[in-house]
């Protein structure tokens, strides 16, 4: 049978990889080389230097790029197109380094903080790119900022850490009439693809920080590009190589090996991730639940729709403010108060105070990253106990968001 028309759950274990040919080992072994022997000058084995080519690196490459389905063959990339890097921004950037100086870019209004950073503190200056933000979950907003000289259009769906979910389809349709040789790029971190694959929406690159969900063990950096693009992929090789960012082999094995549970880690966030989104919306200390698997969520018919598993990430408001949230930050003994996302572990972070610091307050008002906003990465542990560790720290916090407001009345 072809190794492309497996399951996902089936490409997880077997995508790109096949038994190591001197010793028939199972896993791609950990090619610490940094260079490589010739027979004569220019006569190698498809491999010279570490930062060009790597086996360990590759078998990576070439399980991302099955899991996207990129459709790319080994005769028009080595790697299907797959690209990894030592890190998501290290990925972004290469990325970046596609247009020349002064290009217009159309991002997300609502994106992880360190890319928007990457947009418009360093890559606006250094490389004099016209970074516009809109919100690309609404067409109208998409079409009044879309233009013929847009050279990238750059996407988040969900979005970190509102949740917006992004009409992939909608996007690529519009944005493809304006400029059919625009490049659409979607951040799939949050998603994964197990959830979600925007190559099959007519998007040219998906791009994941494979320190979250792919890795999934919160103990290796980096981040991977794919396109289903041939000539996309040819630019991609040599940036690779040219920039040199690339990720190590030692992290390219233990991602490898992540991704091998990949499928049944994602069954577990997803179950749990609705599970705790539904029983916040019943507390009366929380506001507001920012979850796309839940009926109320005003995306969630396009969610469903887009995507067959809404993640373990859940945004919620909590009554009281930033002391309230502090309280409860504080407090949590299962959940890590930490930044990042996707591991095995359930984390608990303050996004205007930690990942999107960087966002400009006044911006952060217009998403609504409020003091009382809180992000959960929820893990794979016991659901019930996740919700009892919750819910006493809720508990905390609905009485420092009293002592406040008596305070301040006071």
């Amino acid at each position: 049978m072809d190794k492309n028309k497996h399951k996902i759950g089936t490409k997880v274990i077997h995508a790109g990889q096949s038994p190591e040919p001197i010793t028939g080992a199972v896993m791609p072994p950990i090619f610490t080389t940094s260079t490589y022997v010739q027979p004569s000058p220019g006569q190698h084995t498809g491999f010279e230097y570490t930062r060009a080519q790597n086996p360990t690196r590759f078998a990576l490459e070439r399980m991302v790029a099955g899991l996207e389905g990129s459709g790319l063959s080994a005769e028009q990339d080595e790697t299907n197109g797959g690209f990894a890097f030592a890190s998501g921004l290290a990925a972004m950037a290469t990325v970046l380094e596609l247009f020349e100086a002064g290009s217009r870019v159309l991002a997300m209004d609502d994106l992880y903080g360190g890319s928007g950073r990457l947009f418009s503190k360093v890559r606006a200056h250094s490389q004099a790119l016209d970074v516009v933000r809109a919100d690309l979950s609404d067409a109208d907003a998409l079409r009044a900022n879309m233009t013929a000289d847009t050279k990238l259009v750059w996407v988040e769906t969900p979005t970190n850490p509102m949740m917006k979910i992004a009409d992939l389809g909608v996007i690529a349709k519009i944005c493809k009439e304006i400029n059919p040789g625009v490049v659409l790029a979607c951040d799939n971190t949050f998603a994964s693809p197990i959830n979600q694959r925007p190559f099959e929406y007519g998007f040219d690159i998906s791009m994941h920080s494979t320190t979250k969900y792919l890795n999934g063990h919160s103990d290796a950096i980096g981040g991977v590009l794919i396109t289903n693009d041939a000539e996309l992929a040819q630019q991609l090789r040599f940036l690779q190589m040219a920039v040199g960012s690339v990720m190590s082999p030692f992290d390219a094995y233990l991602v490898l090996r992540g991704i091998k549970t990949l499928d049944v880690r994602m069954a577990r966030h997803n179950e749990t991730g609705l599970k705790i989104a539904g029983w916040l919306e019943t507390h009366e200390q929380v506001e507001k639940v920012i979850y796309p698997g839940l009926t109320s969520y005003p995306q969630h018919a396009l969610a469903k729709q887009q995507m067959s598993g809404f993640t373990g990430m859940v945004s919620f408001t909590i009554k009281g403010g930033l002391d309230a949230a502090k309280a409860m930050l504080e407090t949590v003994r299962l959940f890590a108060l930490a930044e990042s996302l996707g591991g095995v572990e359930s984390l608990i972070e303050h996004p205007a105070i930690m990942t999107h610091a960087s966002v400009p307050a006044e911006m952060r008002e217009q998403l609504g990253i409020t003091d009382g906003l809180i992000r959960l990465s929820c893990g794979i542990e016991d659901a019930d106990d996740l919700i009892a560790d919750l819910d006493q720290a809720l508990a905390v916090g609905a009485r420092a968001g009293v002592d406040s407001g008596a305070a301040a009345k006071a």
